[in-house]
């Protein structure tokens, strides 16, 4: 229990449903959804099209979408993977045509065909007692009448400014700057848009004028996009086998890849073989361990992961006890390791944007949902007529021939949204999630080790300090005690107070014995959770 006379919030209590989202009014649309006979798919789509109007810079239609669903009774978890494709012009031969080395993230090469669309239809089709029609409203209503920007989001808003001219996304920027908090935003070029989606389903968004809008926008900024790519992703969000690993009596799901799920199992097999550190959840050999976990698998991650559609990635052998004891006796409690075995360096960039959410229904149907712009407003491309920001989610390519992630026709990018769940005997317990592009994996393992495994509850598993391994340092939040980075210096690890928290996560537990639910919401953003 937490200490009463600290900041801070406690862990909220339901018993018929829950929802956790990065924003209140999402919150509030979700359980709305749940209480008119919604189940917690359809509950989860309307909240996250409603954070696509208001949390405009982490989430928007123009970007892609991954779920794990646990249908109650069902005993499986079902997992979706929306994520985009490149254009079929996009070949390695293309840009070495041109010398072209490198993606920018603001070039329209970076943005691949969004899929979020298409996987709003597909699961609410398979899974869902709602259609578009219904659950796309309370959107159209935030988007045609505007609602306040919140802290964060101003906050996020302000710091893209420039990048919002670039993309010439002037109705971003209302009199000619970000809003501040407080101010009204509205988007009824994207109303109309969602409109015609609730009207005649992801075709109106695949085909017809807004998809010539958002062609004729990528096509002007040099983009090899066509109304073809467009018209044939309309199908393209597709149910994967979801891939897991049993951890302390616990069976935890992720999407396999393009997605970097994988990381959060290596981690979590890696780490489940050591024991508790003495110091506990907040302490430096605790930090140290996690840190060291997170340098090995994401140098993996660069080596290997992309789409498992195109190359042959190797998750098997990666989740192997074998394997995963080999690279845990790497780590010691002594001093970080000064060279890794060989490892590539990640070109993906930093400090992505993105909304996770999770909903649990009161028949136990049970929500992991991510949908993201990648960074911060993603390209900073809007096609004007359609309120659509793109994403730039193909800027996790590479322009390497011969690499697995390598950019290729039709080919999905590695993606670095992943949504969690974790089962036990047969029943969703968990549906969680951590926001923060790179951060992600290591970011769920944080969580799921905090809550699991060292007893905090799950509020102060998503309150607790975080930190992250990134290019040689080791960015550290404000909130990371002085004496720990006093150890961790000492080990090796070089701390460095990063100018943004890591991510921002929703997490519910599903406490079968006592019939309640028991939820918490990231302090890092705007949201919060709330049940009835």
């Amino acid at each position: 229990m937490r200490d009463f006379q600290l900041p801070g919030r406690s862990p909220v209590y339901a018993t018929r449903g829950m929802a956790a989202t990065s924003m209140p009014a999402a919150t509030l649309t979700a359980l709305d959804v749940l209480r008119a006979g919604g189940n917690a798919l359809d509950a989860a789509i309307a909240a996250v099209a409603v954070l696509c109007v208001i949390e405009p810079q982490s989430t928007g239609i123009g970007g892609d979408c991954f779920c794990l669903y646990a249908p109650a009774g069902a005993g499986k978890v079902v997992a979706l993977n929306g994520s985009g494709r490149a254009p079929a012009a996009a070949s390695i031969d293309w840009f070495e045509d041109r010398r072209i080395s490198a993606l920018e993230n603001t070039s329209a090469h970076a943005v691949t065909v969004p899929g979020a669309v298409s996987a709003w239809e597909t699961l609410l089709k398979a899974h869902g007692r709602k259609g578009l029609d219904e659950v796309l409203q309370p959107a159209i209503r935030f988007a045609a009448e505007g609602w306040p920007v919140h802290p964060r989001v101003a906050w996020d808003w302000a710091r893209n400014e420039a990048k919002l001219r670039l993309g010439g996304s002037f109705p971003f920027l209302p009199n000619g700057a970000a809003p501040a908090a407080g101010d009204r935003f509205a988007n009824p070029a994207l109303a109309e848009t969602l409109r015609s989606v609730a009207r005649h389903g992801a075709r109106a968004f695949y085909e017809g004028p807004v998809a010539a809008d958002m062609v004729r926008t990528l096509r002007e900024r040099g983009g090899l996009h066509t109304g073809e790519d467009f018209a044939v992703a309309v199908s393209g969000a597709e149910f994967v086998d979801p891939i897991t690993l049993n951890w302390k009596g616990y069976d935890v799901y992720q999407c396999p890849p393009n997605g970097q799920g994988l990381l959060v199992l290596m981690m979590l097999g890696i780490l489940g073989g050591l024991p508790p550190a003495p110091d506990g959840a907040a302490g430096a050999i605790r930090a140290h361990r996690h840190i060291e976990a997170a340098r090995l698998v994401y140098r993996d991650r660069d080596a290997f992961l992309a789409d498992a559609g195109a190359v042959d990635v190797p998750v098997g052998k990666l989740l192997s006890e074998a394997y995963l004891a080999s690279q845990r006796a790497l780590i010691t409690d002594v001093a970080a390791l000064a060279d890794l075995p060989a490892a590539g360096e990640s070109f993906l960039p930093r400090h992505k944007d993105t909304v996770y959410l999770c909903v649990v229904d009161q028949d136990g149907n049970a929500c992991s949902l991510i949908n993201s712009l990648f960074e911060s407003f993603g390209s900073g491309i809007v096609a004007q007529r359609s309120g659509v920001m793109l994403h730039n989610r193909g800027f996790g390519f590479r322009l390497e021939r011969g690499h697995p992630n390598c950019i290729a026709p039709g080919k999905r990018p590695m993606h670095t949204i992943i949504p969690g769940m974790v089962m036990q005997d047969g029943r969703a317990v968990l549906p969680f999630g951590v926001m923060g592009g790179h951060y992600q994996p290591a970011g769920q393992s944080w969580f799921l080790t905090n809550f699991l495994e060292y007893g905090l509850d799950i509020q102060e598993s998503l309150d607790l300090f975080r930190m992250f391994p990134q290019g040689g340092k080791l960015e550290v939040e404000r909130g990371v005690p002085d004496e720990v980075l006093r150890r961790l210096a000492a080990m090796g690890h070089v701390p460095e107070v990063t100018d943004r928290p890591h991510g921002g996560g929703q997490a519910i537990w599903i406490d079968h014995d006592r019939g309640c639910l028991i939820a918490g919401s990231d302090p890092r953003k705007d949201g919060l959770a709330l049940g009835y």
